[in-house]
């Protein structure tokens, strides 16, 4: 008989045992036909059940029906306990939904490889450096194109490099008229990458190296992605053009499915050659907006490269340096100090990885932590039901099941068990996971909306196997080996020892409580840490703030500016309007050197914002002295400086009719004289560092000739008269063009946005460890509450016994709750201990935050304190309602 007739017969047992019984049926038919008694044709045949056994054993797989019958088996025993395997199903379910979900996410932002040619062999090439202001370490990996060029030079045998554009934020492009502008997400690439990661079009054709040769070749790519959204998959768009700034270019293809851009969490919607960027940033030594991606040819390891590489970055600092010819020498020891290495790229290289990765970390963590108090709670259930099935396995080993034969038997129900679950946490995951994704970046913010593929592929069901193979090993291990080592003689006269089970759920309890501790540490850490973050002070006024940030065709005359502005004042529903370079803490800054008194420039970078008279009393920024800027105030003649400036230049005191110099890299020295000092307000996006020296100087600027120069873009900034300011959005979206042609809107965000996006990463993590400690919370409490309700079930005898002699109900029922509570004690202070060790680890996610602190400390212990009594009450309850008569009567 063939293995697939085996196979097929194991899935039909009624079918199969029909077969045999007919056969057995015809061969007593033919020796009743020769003439045989029927008693004496069943004598010679021997024994029917023998013959259908090894029959079945000869036409089918035994231990795979032996599977199967166990599968049957234990899947009847789910639906005879209804209840119980909800409760255990569902609190599983939670648990392994999370775990799936912060699979997916981990998954897809630091695990999933981009969909290249042999995409092991692709480096990131990054940088080590200390910040200037503390020294602290940072890590960047952005690098200008010169310094790409003298590295792709230098590794022409070794390896090839691609330059990629860092990930801004979507670009304004438009499609036929300039007044229908549209968002896209576009990236500056070098012409062979295509080719070099093993990519063909889907539609059209390609960039290659010679569009990449001069700026002569403004053609593009688009994603399949943004083909299927924006053009509904029309080949006709082939030779349709756009225009981005005032360059036009041709749609020359699209990019195959798999392919979205080496941004992960990004996704590029249009490819353009690396040489359509504007020459004077491609020829800018010291302008680092692109990230250098290294794919070393068959055979040749990343350490020799690596090395090179460390070798071109010490050229190229001492190149750098001749450009500063005022650094001082500590920022020339640090330039020089900064350390160049190669780091794995097989999942791309985005911002959002090293911005994400130590929270999804955390996050994991979390889960697993929660997946583990489930795992304890279905333990202890299977521990307290491995009573009532105790004369079951001993009677299966006294008439011949093998040790592992009930292994086996408990394994698949616990199993069956964590599929069932398994199916329910991944409809949660399938839900969980894209709104976690959503809520990563704020839509509509500068830097977009995350996206990250979270396909169902074979990586996803893989995890999931695995998962549910290890949460049957975690909670049906231990009872699967108790039930294969039973005694049937013990067994059937009465059990084992009732206390070493109940010894084992209270230590489980232990456990449990402790995972459980570490948890609600972990959330105390990071909601203090938001808070505390979060009430930072700004400075300023953020409500009814809306951000128009616009731009022209060509670089406009301030004077037109000034128009707009002034038709903006009158639109209905502005109270007030003015200009700024861009908006504060959008992640935009201008930085330079200061000089007091031509003396040399020192260590502190202090920040340049760029407004116009009236802007300070919009955001309500108080005055300390001097006055505000009139409209003739012009740069680089008068600034606005901020308490930081005069604390770090001029000792604290009253700084207004002094003067500074600001010093640029070339040499260069600018005399600005102080007409007003203010209060410190955040300019920066970073609330985790203090408030930088900061100077405002006038939008105006002269050139060295004493002309103004034009300007090309900036951010109308208007108070509302209504408290939502987006209800003008539409509104100044039209009324900006109106006012003069050539002026164009290109984003506009409440201030409130800004703010809120500066802690946003802080509080993600905040709701997700409060939603995990409550779950945690959730499944300890009934957890021990299955324990408690346990313990007076099997002790019901003995609380009988004492009320009979006399014991009152406080002493019974503290007798019950003592052992239990002791453990939860216990399980608190191991998960407190556990908590310190491991706030170190997490120390860079915190904020003003010590483990130690007396609020984080009580949080945890009252928690479960409360949680204790709460599911200690209903057992406390039935202890105290125990009949002495009637429970010795049935005993």
């Amino acid at each position: 008989m063939s293995l697939w007739s085996r196979v097929r017969n194991v899935v039909r047992p009624r079918g199969l045992d029909r077969e045999i019984d007919e056969e057995l049926q015809s061969h007593l038919e033919e020796a009743l036909k020769q003439g045989r008694e029927t008693a004496e044709a069943r004598r010679a045949f021997g024994s029917q059940l023998r013959f259908r056994e090894e029959s079945h054993d000869l036409r089918a797989l035994p231990w795979l029906d032996s599977l199967r019958a166990d599968i049957v088996f234990g899947w009847r025993q789910l639906k005879k306990r209804k209840i119980t395997t909800a409760a255990a199903v569902l609190s599983l379910g939670l648990a392994m939904g999370a775990c799936i979900s912060a699979f997916r996410l981990i998954d897809a932002l630091l695990f999933r490889p981009l969909p290249i040619a042999d995409p092991s062999r692709l480096y990131s090439v990054a940088f080590q450096g200390e910040f200037a202001a503390d020294g602290t370490p940072f890590t960047y990996d952005s690098c200008s194109y010169p310094m790409f060029r003298m590295m792709r030079a230098a590794l022409q045998q070794q390896a090839e490099l691609v330059a990629v554009s860092m990930h801004n934020g979507p670009v304004d492009l438009t499609y036929g008229s300039d007044l229908n502008i549209e968002k896209a997400e576009l990236q500056y690439v070098s012409g062979w990458m295509f080719t070099s990661f093993g990519l063909h079009p889907a539609l059209g054709q390609l960039i290659t190296e010679s569009d990449d040769q001069q700026p002569g070749h403004p053609v593009a790519i688009l994603s399949y992605d943004y083909w299927t959204s924006r053009f509904a998959r029309d080949p006709k768009v082939i030779g349709r053009t756009f225009r981005l700034g005032n360059d036009y270019f041709q749609i020359a293809g699209v990019a195959e499915p798999r392919f979205s851009g080496t941004e992960t969490g990004w996704t590029t919607d249009i490819f353009v050659p690396m040489a359509m960027k504007n020459p004077r940033i491609l020829a800018s030594l010291n302008n680092f907006w692109l990230r250098t991606l290294v794919q070393l040819k068959p055979g040749v390891s990343p350490e020799p490269v690596q090395e090179r590489l460390r070798a071109v970055f010490r050229s190229i600092q001492e190149e750098r340096v001749k450009g500063f010819p005022s650094l001082s020498k500590r920022d020339r020891d640090r330039m020089f100090g900064e350390k160049l290495s190669l780091e794995p790229a097989a999942a791309g290289r985005s911002n959002l990885q090293r911005d994400y990765w130590k929270s999804l970390t955390v996050l994991g963590l979390l889960v697993a932590l929660v997946l583990m108090i489930a795992c304890v709670n279905v333990a202890n259930l299977m521990t307290a039901q491995a009573a009532s099935r105790a004369r079951e396995m001993a009677l299966r080993v006294s008439i011949g099941a093998g040790r592992w034969r009930l292994i086996q038997l408990v394994l698949i129900e616990s199993a069956l068990l964590a599929f069932v679950a398994a199916a329910i946490g991944g409809v949660f995951a399938w839900w969980a996971s894209p709104y976690i994704v959503d809520k990563i970046s704020l839509p509509g913010y500068a830097g977009g909306a995350a996206h990250l593929v979270l396909p169902a592929d074979q990586r996803l069901l893989g995890f999931g196997l695995a998962l549910v193979g290890a949460v049957t090993c975690l909670f049906g291990l231990a009872p699967a080996l108790r039930a294969s080592a039973v005694q049937p003689v013990k067994a059937l006269r009465g059990g084992e020892d009732p206390h070493f089970r109940r010894r084992l759920m209270h230590f489980l309890i232990a456990a449990q409580v402790a995972f459980c501790v570490i948890v609600h540490f972990a959330a105390g850490l990071f909601v203090a840490s938001f808070e505390r973050l979060s009430n930072q002070p700004t400075g300023f006024s953020s409500e009814r703030i809306l951000n128009v940030e616009a731009l022209t065709a060509s670089p406009q005359h301030p004077a037109y500016w000034d128009e707009v502005l002034a038709h903006l004042r009158w639109v209905p529903g502005v109270e007030k309007a003015a200009l700024i370079g861009w908006p504060l803490m959008s992640g935009e800054s201008a930085v330079g050197n200061i000089s007091i008194n031509g003396a040399p420039p020192g260590d502190v970078f202090s920040d340049f914002v760029s407004i116009s008279p009236g802007w300070i009393d919009i955001m309500r920024i108080p005055f300390l002295g001097g006055r505000d800027f009139h409209g003739g105030d012009v740069n680089p003649k008068v600034a606005i400086v901020n308490q930081a400036f005069a604390n770090q230049y001029f000792d604290g005191e009253n700084p207004v009719g002094r003067a500074f110099e600001r010093v640029e890299p070339s040499g260069a020295r600018s005399r600005i004289e102080i007409v007003g000092w203010t209060r410190d307000a955040r300019s920066r996006d970073n609330m985790r560092l203090p408030i930088r020296p900061t100077a405002y100087i006038p939008i105006q600027s002269i050139d060295p000739a004493g002309v103004l120069k034009p300007i090309g873009r900036a951010t109308f900034v208007v108070r509302t008269a209504s408290d939502n300011p987006l209800a003008l959005v539409s509104r100044l979206r039209k009324e900006v063009p109106q006012a003069r042609a050539g002026f164009r809107v290109s984003n506009l965000h409440a201030q409130t946005e800004f703010v809120r996006a500066s802690t946003f990463r802080e509080r993600l993590l905040a709701a997700l460890a409060m939603f995990f400690a409550t779950v945690a919370l959730l499944l300890a409490g009934i957890g021990l509450y299955g324990v408690l309700d346990y313990t007076v079930l099997q002790r019901r005898r003995e609380i009988g016994i004492r009320m009979a002699l006399g014991a009152k109900v406080a002493s019974v029922t503290q007798a019950i709750a003592a052992e239990v509570f002791a453990m939860v004690l216990g399980g608190a202070a191991v998960g407190l201990a556990a908590g310190f060790l491991a706030a170190r680890h997490v120390a860079t996610l915190l904020y003003q935050v010590r483990p130690s602190d007396a609020g984080l400390l009580t949080f945890p212990s009252m928690t479960i304190a409360a949680a204790a009594l709460l599911a200690a009450l209903p057992a406390v309850i039935r202890a105290a309602r125990i009949d002495p008569a009637v429970t010795l009567r049935a005993e």
